[in-house]
């Protein structure tokens, strides 16, 4: 019997089996496919079940296609798998309301290009017309249009919008991304009417979303997408990575990789390093470059 994981708590599973979501716990040892990693089974993970009576049980995980990962906050040498089995992500993005840092949105592309997932952009709350709103928006669009990432200015509230983000992910399993407070909770309820999903505030004090989900949990919608959402995230370290590899992650930078004088170039200090002419000339934004000196810093 094979079936998909549809939540995890840590200790229950709700996997998806022959239409229906039914609960099953691991028995014995099930194999761990990620050595490092604090989870054994994750959503989106394919698994085949025993049933017992009336219980059902995880025997084993099929090999994952793909997955995606974050730091974990108490182990520092270990980390955690969030999703596995992604056809696309969404990187959910606002201008204000919660600012999203870009910092944020460049670890997450990193991490997502490693894994070789497509990730498409949300920048939510068109609507906000505030001076650095409007600014930031048209500075995250023009960023990462040129880079050539797809990127949407929308409103998770507007029914046009919605109807091509339906569009966008049918039939596709989709995780989404994004700090606390982007909307990530409206978007589920708007794509899938009877998740009932509980949509918070922002804190007055930080001027950051506060946490309304706790579990990653896999939707449904009326277009077939197998729709993953996930805990806000506040921060996405960078793990498994090594350092002279993370410009391969940076579109703009892999592009110029083959001029670089050396082969194992860090595209630091070392001469005649096109990733750095093409930084002073303009060519590369820069606070995408200060992003990628602080992701090799920190696996260093």
């Amino acid at each position: 019997m094979k079936g998909i994981v549809s939540k995890s708590t840590g200790s229950w599973y709700k996997v998806l089996y022959e239409g229906v979501e039914v609960e099953a716990r691991l028995r014995g040892i099930v194999r761990q496919q990620e050595s490092k990693a604090t989870n054994p089974v994750v959503v989106g993970d394919e698994v085949f079940l025993e049933r017992d009576k009336e219980d059902f049980f995880i025997k084993d995980i099929a090999e994952r296609h793909n997955c995606i990962v974050r730091k974990s906050h108490k182990l520092s040498k270990q980390y955690q798998v969030i999703a596995s089995n992604i056809d696309m992500a969404l990187l959910i993005a606002t201008p204000a309301s919660p600012y999203t840092p870009q910092g944020f949105i460049d670890r997450f592309l990193v991490t997502a290009e490693a894994y070789q997932i497509p990730v498409v952009i949300l920048l939510n709350k068109k609507d906000l017309s505030t001076k650095k709103a409007e600014a930031h928006r048209a500075y995250l669009m023009e960023t990462y249009t040129n880079i050539g990432y797809e990127i949407r200015n929308v409103s998770f509230l507007d029914k046009d919008d919605i109807a091509a983000i339906q569009e966008l992910i049918a039939d596709k399993c989709v995780l989404l991304s994004g700090n606390s407070g982007v909307g990530k909770s409206t978007l589920i309820n708007q794509l899938v009417p009877d998740s009932n999903q509980k949509t918070g505030g922002i804190s007055k004090s930080y001027n950051k979303g506060m946490h309304t989900t706790t579990f990653a949990q896999m939707f449904i919608s009326a277009s077939g997408a197998r729709i993953i959402d996930t805990p806000g995230i506040k921060d996405f370290g960078i793990v498994d990575l090594q350092d002279n590899m993370v410009s391969h992650y940076f579109p703009e930078m892999k592009k110029l990789l083959h001029g670089c004088k050396f082969s194992n170039c860090l595209h630091a200090e070392e001469p005649d390093c096109k990733v750095t002419e093409a930084v002073l000339n303009g060519q590369i934004n820069e606070a995408r470059y200060v992003n990628y000196l602080g992701i090799i810093g920190e696996i260093e």
